[in-house]
Protein backbone atom coordinates (compact mmCIF):
# COMPACT_ATOMS: atom_id res chain seq x y z
CA UNK A 1 0.00 0.00 0.00
CA UNK A 2 1.23 3.54 -0.65
CA UNK A 3 2.28 5.92 2.46
CA UNK A 4 -0.13 8.48 3.04
CA UNK A 5 1.39 9.66 6.09
CA UNK A 6 4.92 10.27 5.46
CA UNK A 7 6.93 13.16 3.42
CA UNK A 8 4.28 15.86 5.39
CA UNK A 9 7.27 18.46 5.20
CA UNK A 10 6.63 18.80 1.36
CA UNK A 11 4.55 21.72 -0.23
CA UNK A 12 0.88 21.94 -0.97
CA UNK A 13 1.71 21.03 -4.36
CA UNK A 14 3.99 18.45 -3.72
CA UNK A 15 1.52 16.80 -1.38
CA UNK A 16 -1.10 17.11 -3.87
CA UNK A 17 0.93 15.34 -6.21
CA UNK A 18 1.64 12.39 -3.91
CA UNK A 19 -1.89 12.22 -3.11
CA UNK A 20 -3.51 11.87 -6.29
CA UNK A 21 -0.73 9.13 -6.96
CA UNK A 22 -2.48 7.27 -3.77
CA UNK A 23 -5.73 7.76 -5.16
CA UNK A 24 -5.08 6.22 -8.21
CA UNK A 25 -2.86 3.29 -6.59
CA UNK A 26 -6.18 2.98 -4.10
CA UNK A 27 -8.04 2.15 -7.32
CA UNK A 28 -5.66 -0.27 -8.89
CA UNK A 29 -4.35 2.32 -11.53
CA UNK A 30 -0.87 2.08 -10.69
CA UNK A 31 0.87 3.36 -13.98
CA UNK A 32 -0.83 6.66 -13.26
CA UNK A 33 0.02 5.95 -9.63
CA UNK A 34 3.89 5.85 -10.58
CA UNK A 35 4.06 8.86 -13.19
CA UNK A 36 2.16 10.65 -10.22
CA UNK A 37 5.25 9.75 -8.25
CA UNK A 38 7.82 10.72 -10.23
CA UNK A 39 6.80 14.29 -10.70
CA UNK A 40 6.41 14.63 -6.92
CA UNK A 41 9.84 13.22 -6.97
CA UNK A 42 11.19 15.87 -9.44
CA UNK A 43 10.08 18.17 -7.30
CA UNK A 44 11.14 16.77 -3.94
CA UNK A 45 14.05 14.22 -4.92
CA UNK A 46 15.42 13.76 -1.13
CA UNK A 47 11.31 12.69 0.01
CA UNK A 48 11.82 8.52 0.79
CA UNK A 49 8.20 8.17 0.80
CA UNK A 50 7.46 9.14 -2.30
CA UNK A 51 10.48 6.94 -3.72
CA UNK A 52 8.52 3.88 -1.34
CA UNK A 53 5.48 4.67 -2.66
CA UNK A 54 6.70 4.57 -6.58
CA UNK A 55 8.49 1.34 -5.97
CA UNK A 56 5.05 0.01 -4.43
CA UNK A 57 3.36 1.21 -8.01
CA UNK A 58 6.11 -0.25 -9.86
CA UNK A 59 5.78 -3.76 -7.78
CA UNK A 60 2.50 -3.92 -8.77
CA UNK A 61 3.37 -3.28 -12.85
CA UNK A 62 5.92 -6.00 -12.67
CA UNK A 63 8.61 -3.81 -13.23
CA UNK A 64 10.83 -5.42 -10.76
CA UNK A 65 14.29 -3.94 -11.73
CA UNK A 66 13.38 -0.24 -11.26
CA UNK A 67 11.29 -1.39 -8.13
CA UNK A 68 14.37 -2.69 -6.50
CA UNK A 69 16.05 0.93 -7.26
CA UNK A 70 13.65 2.83 -5.76
CA UNK A 71 13.79 0.63 -2.55
CA UNK A 72 17.56 1.03 -2.34
CA UNK A 73 16.79 4.60 -2.79
CA UNK A 74 14.15 4.81 -0.19
CA UNK A 75 16.78 2.95 2.67
CA UNK A 76 19.67 5.55 1.62
CA UNK A 77 17.61 8.34 2.15
CA UNK A 78 16.55 6.82 5.49
CA UNK A 79 18.51 4.18 6.66
CA UNK A 80 16.24 3.30 9.84
CA UNK A 81 12.55 3.46 8.50
CA UNK A 82 11.30 -0.22 8.51
CA UNK A 83 8.99 0.95 5.68
CA UNK A 84 12.22 0.73 2.99
CA UNK A 85 13.25 -2.63 3.60
CA UNK A 86 9.89 -3.87 3.54
CA UNK A 87 9.43 -2.63 -0.20
CA UNK A 88 12.99 -4.17 -1.07
CA UNK A 89 11.87 -7.40 0.77
CA UNK A 90 8.73 -7.58 -1.02
CA UNK A 91 10.32 -6.78 -4.64
CA UNK A 92 13.32 -9.45 -3.51
CA UNK A 93 10.12 -11.95 -3.19
CA UNK A 94 8.28 -11.02 -6.38
CA UNK A 95 11.76 -11.64 -8.16
CA UNK A 96 11.75 -15.45 -6.12
CA UNK A 97 15.36 -14.31 -4.30
CA UNK A 98 13.90 -15.36 -0.91
CA UNK A 99 17.25 -15.53 0.99
CA UNK A 100 17.44 -11.67 0.29
CA UNK A 101 14.14 -11.01 0.82
CA UNK A 102 14.45 -12.95 4.18
CA UNK A 103 17.27 -10.66 4.91
CA UNK A 104 15.18 -7.60 4.11
CA UNK A 105 12.64 -8.14 5.88
CA UNK A 106 14.57 -9.51 9.18
CA UNK A 107 16.05 -5.95 9.18
CA UNK A 108 12.50 -4.32 9.02
CA UNK A 109 11.68 -6.16 11.92
CA UNK A 110 14.59 -5.20 13.71
CA UNK A 111 13.48 -1.26 13.36
CA UNK A 112 9.76 -2.50 14.18
CA UNK A 113 9.58 -5.58 16.13
CA UNK A 114 5.79 -5.30 16.14
CA UNK A 115 5.25 -5.34 12.92
CA UNK A 116 2.38 -8.07 12.23
CA UNK A 117 2.89 -7.45 8.59
CA UNK A 118 6.40 -7.76 8.69
CA UNK A 119 6.61 -11.15 10.81
CA UNK A 120 3.69 -12.70 8.19
CA UNK A 121 5.97 -12.11 5.51
CA UNK A 122 8.91 -13.57 7.73
CA UNK A 123 6.72 -16.37 7.94
CA UNK A 124 5.54 -16.77 4.76
CA UNK A 125 9.25 -16.36 3.55
CA UNK A 126 10.29 -19.22 5.56
CA UNK A 127 7.79 -21.60 4.11
CA UNK A 128 8.26 -20.66 0.37
CA UNK A 129 12.14 -21.67 1.11
CA UNK A 130 11.60 -24.95 2.18
CA UNK A 131 8.79 -25.26 -0.41
CA UNK A 132 11.85 -24.35 -3.16
CA UNK A 133 14.48 -26.74 -1.38
CA UNK A 134 11.95 -29.30 -1.56
CA UNK A 135 10.85 -28.41 -4.98
CA UNK A 136 14.58 -28.79 -6.14
CA UNK A 137 15.26 -31.98 -4.01
CA UNK A 138 12.26 -33.36 -6.26
CA UNK A 139 13.80 -32.07 -9.42
CA UNK A 140 16.87 -33.44 -8.62
CA UNK A 141 15.62 -37.00 -7.83
CA UNK A 142 13.55 -36.62 -11.10
CA UNK A 143 16.73 -35.51 -12.86
CA UNK A 144 19.22 -38.43 -11.52
CA UNK A 145 17.89 -41.85 -11.47
CA UNK A 146 19.93 -44.18 -10.83
CA UNK A 147 17.95 -48.17 -10.54
CA UNK A 148 21.74 -49.37 -10.25
CA UNK A 149 22.21 -48.85 -6.23
CA UNK A 150 17.97 -49.81 -6.27
CA UNK A 151 19.18 -53.25 -7.52
CA UNK A 152 22.30 -53.95 -5.42
CA UNK A 153 21.38 -56.82 -3.83
CA UNK A 154 20.39 -58.56 -7.20
CA UNK A 155 23.99 -58.55 -7.93
CA UNK A 156 25.31 -61.70 -5.63
CA UNK A 157 22.27 -63.46 -6.39
CA UNK A 158 22.79 -63.44 -10.40
CA UNK A 159 26.23 -63.86 -9.85
CA UNK A 160 25.38 -66.92 -7.73
CA UNK A 161 23.17 -68.33 -10.79
CA UNK A 162 25.01 -67.63 -13.63
CA UNK A 163 28.75 -68.40 -13.15
CA UNK A 164 29.68 -66.22 -16.46
CA UNK A 165 30.14 -62.65 -15.41
CA UNK A 166 29.93 -61.08 -18.62
CA UNK A 167 26.56 -63.07 -18.65
CA UNK A 168 24.74 -61.85 -15.51
CA UNK A 169 26.41 -58.53 -15.71
CA UNK A 170 24.45 -58.28 -19.23
CA UNK A 171 21.53 -59.15 -17.86
CA UNK A 172 21.66 -56.62 -14.95
CA UNK A 173 22.24 -53.73 -17.32
CA UNK A 174 19.39 -54.62 -19.37
CA UNK A 175 16.98 -54.28 -15.99
CA UNK A 176 18.48 -50.82 -15.14
CA UNK A 177 18.68 -49.76 -18.32
CA UNK A 178 14.81 -50.71 -19.05
CA UNK A 179 13.49 -49.38 -15.69
CA UNK A 180 15.21 -46.23 -15.86
CA UNK A 181 13.81 -45.82 -19.29
CA UNK A 182 10.53 -46.53 -17.57
CA UNK A 183 10.83 -44.22 -14.93
CA UNK A 184 11.58 -41.34 -17.36
CA UNK A 185 9.20 -42.00 -19.31
CA UNK A 186 6.89 -41.91 -16.30
CA UNK A 187 8.46 -38.75 -15.24
CA UNK A 188 7.34 -37.16 -18.55
CA UNK A 189 4.09 -37.95 -19.28
CA UNK A 190 2.73 -39.66 -16.54
CA UNK A 191 2.67 -42.91 -18.27
CA UNK A 192 4.33 -46.49 -19.47
CA UNK A 193 3.66 -48.64 -22.18
CA UNK A 194 2.46 -52.02 -21.50
CA UNK A 195 5.49 -53.93 -23.09
CA UNK A 196 8.24 -57.05 -22.54
CA UNK A 197 11.43 -55.90 -23.07
CA UNK A 198 13.76 -59.20 -24.31
CA UNK A 199 17.33 -59.12 -23.99
CA UNK A 200 18.19 -61.06 -27.48
CA UNK A 201 21.15 -62.89 -27.92
CA UNK A 202 23.49 -61.36 -30.26
CA UNK A 203 24.87 -64.25 -32.16
CA UNK A 204 21.80 -66.52 -32.19
CA UNK A 205 19.26 -64.07 -32.40
CA UNK A 206 18.02 -63.55 -36.43
CA UNK A 207 17.24 -59.65 -35.52
CA UNK A 208 15.49 -59.42 -38.96
CA UNK A 209 12.76 -61.79 -37.61
CA UNK A 210 12.65 -60.66 -33.81
CA UNK A 211 12.14 -57.54 -32.31
CA UNK A 212 13.77 -56.52 -29.34
CA UNK A 213 9.65 -55.19 -27.58
CA UNK A 214 6.41 -56.80 -27.84
CA UNK A 215 3.81 -54.51 -26.90
CA UNK A 216 1.27 -56.31 -24.61
CA UNK A 217 -1.41 -53.56 -23.82
CA UNK A 218 -4.38 -56.17 -24.49
CA UNK A 219 -2.93 -58.95 -22.27
CA UNK A 220 -4.76 -57.86 -19.43
CA UNK A 221 -8.14 -57.49 -20.89
CA UNK A 222 -9.59 -60.89 -19.66
CA UNK A 223 -8.21 -64.26 -19.26
CA UNK A 224 -8.21 -65.46 -22.56
CA UNK A 225 -6.08 -62.55 -23.90
CA UNK A 226 -3.95 -63.05 -20.96
CA UNK A 227 -3.58 -66.38 -22.02
CA UNK A 228 -2.57 -66.13 -25.31
CA UNK A 229 -0.50 -63.57 -24.57
CA UNK A 230 1.79 -65.44 -22.17
CA UNK A 231 1.82 -68.67 -24.64
CA UNK A 232 2.86 -66.26 -27.58
CA UNK A 233 5.59 -64.59 -25.15
CA UNK A 234 6.65 -67.92 -23.67
CA UNK A 235 7.31 -68.98 -27.56
CA UNK A 236 8.68 -66.08 -28.60
CA UNK A 237 11.54 -65.60 -25.71
CA UNK A 238 12.47 -69.51 -27.10
CA UNK A 239 12.89 -69.05 -30.44
CA UNK A 240 14.44 -65.87 -30.21
CA UNK A 241 17.32 -67.30 -28.25
CA UNK A 242 16.71 -64.65 -25.61
CA UNK A 243 18.72 -64.27 -22.63
CA UNK A 244 16.46 -62.35 -19.95
CA UNK A 245 13.29 -60.33 -20.29
CA UNK A 246 11.78 -57.60 -18.56
CA UNK A 247 7.86 -56.39 -18.33
CA UNK A 248 6.92 -52.89 -17.66
CA UNK A 249 3.09 -52.07 -17.38
CA UNK A 250 1.25 -49.38 -15.19
CA UNK A 251 -0.97 -50.98 -12.77
CA UNK A 252 -4.12 -48.74 -14.48
CA UNK A 253 -4.54 -51.46 -17.43
CA UNK A 254 -4.45 -54.45 -15.07
CA UNK A 255 -8.00 -55.33 -14.57
CA UNK A 256 -7.08 -59.12 -14.73
CA UNK A 257 -5.13 -61.01 -13.61
CA UNK A 258 -5.79 -59.17 -10.32
CA UNK A 259 -2.12 -59.26 -9.75
CA UNK A 260 -2.94 -60.02 -5.89
CA UNK A 261 -3.61 -63.50 -6.58
CA UNK A 262 -6.96 -63.51 -4.30
CA UNK A 263 -5.03 -62.25 -1.31
CA UNK A 264 -7.83 -59.20 -1.03
CA UNK A 265 -7.00 -55.91 -1.59
CA UNK A 266 -6.49 -55.45 2.37
CA UNK A 267 -2.82 -57.34 1.93
CA UNK A 268 -2.67 -55.14 -1.63
CA UNK A 269 -0.88 -52.28 0.48
CA UNK A 270 -0.54 -49.95 -2.80
CA UNK A 271 -4.37 -49.99 -3.78
CA UNK A 272 -4.47 -46.57 -3.76
CA UNK A 273 -1.29 -45.71 -5.65
CA UNK A 274 -0.71 -45.01 -9.14
CA UNK A 275 2.46 -46.62 -10.92
CA UNK A 276 3.67 -49.69 -12.59
CA UNK A 277 4.90 -53.04 -12.74
CA UNK A 278 8.31 -54.14 -13.78
CA UNK A 279 8.83 -58.22 -13.72
CA UNK A 280 11.81 -59.52 -14.69
CA UNK A 281 12.63 -62.78 -15.81
CA UNK A 282 15.28 -65.16 -16.90
CA UNK A 283 15.77 -68.82 -16.49
CA UNK A 284 16.89 -68.83 -12.93
CA UNK A 285 16.41 -65.67 -11.43
CA UNK A 286 12.78 -64.04 -11.38
CA UNK A 287 11.99 -60.69 -9.45
CA UNK A 288 8.82 -58.55 -9.35
CA UNK A 289 8.80 -54.50 -8.17
CA UNK A 290 6.62 -52.02 -8.24
CA UNK A 291 7.07 -48.38 -8.94
CA UNK A 292 4.54 -46.24 -7.18
CA UNK A 293 3.84 -42.66 -8.03
CA UNK A 294 2.85 -39.60 -6.31
CA UNK A 295 2.91 -35.62 -6.98
CA UNK A 296 5.12 -33.59 -4.99
CA UNK A 297 5.63 -29.91 -5.83
CA UNK A 298 3.46 -30.13 -8.45
CA UNK A 299 5.75 -32.30 -10.04
CA UNK A 300 5.48 -36.55 -10.98
CA UNK A 301 7.91 -38.32 -8.87
CA UNK A 302 8.67 -42.18 -8.86
CA UNK A 303 9.27 -43.81 -5.60
CA UNK A 304 11.91 -46.03 -4.88
CA UNK A 305 10.97 -49.47 -6.51
CA UNK A 306 9.73 -51.87 -3.86
CA UNK A 307 9.95 -55.62 -4.19
CA UNK A 308 7.31 -58.02 -4.04
CA UNK A 309 6.55 -61.92 -3.86
CA UNK A 310 6.72 -63.12 -7.45
CA UNK A 311 4.92 -66.55 -6.30
CA UNK A 312 2.08 -64.17 -4.86
CA UNK A 313 2.17 -60.89 -7.47
CA UNK A 314 3.43 -62.54 -10.81
CA UNK A 315 2.21 -60.45 -13.36
CA UNK A 316 2.77 -63.04 -16.23
CA UNK A 317 3.58 -66.61 -15.49
CA UNK A 318 7.50 -67.62 -15.91
CA UNK A 319 8.90 -67.06 -19.15
CA UNK A 320 11.80 -69.46 -19.24
CA UNK A 321 11.93 -72.93 -18.79
CA UNK A 322 14.36 -73.30 -15.29
CA UNK A 323 18.02 -73.95 -16.15
CA UNK A 324 20.77 -72.39 -16.39
CA UNK A 325 21.50 -71.06 -19.81
CA UNK A 326 24.69 -72.57 -21.72
CA UNK A 327 28.27 -70.44 -21.27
Amino acid sequence: MAETKEGSSCSGSEMSLKDQGNEFFKSGKYLKAAALYTQAIKQDPSNPTLYSNRAAALLQLDKLNKALDDAEMTIKLKPQWEKGYFRKGSILEAMKRYDDALDAFQIALQYNPQSQEVLKKIKRINQLLRDSKRAQEVENMRSNVDMAKHLETLKPEMSGKYGSEECWKDMFLFLVETMETAVKSWHETSSVDAKVHFLLDKEKTQIDKYAPVVNIDKAFESPHTHSDCFSFLRQYAAESFSKAACLVSPKSIIAYPQVWKGQGSRKWKHAQSDGFFVQFESPSVRKLWFIASSNEKGQILCRDPEGLDIGAHEVLPRLFKDKLPLS
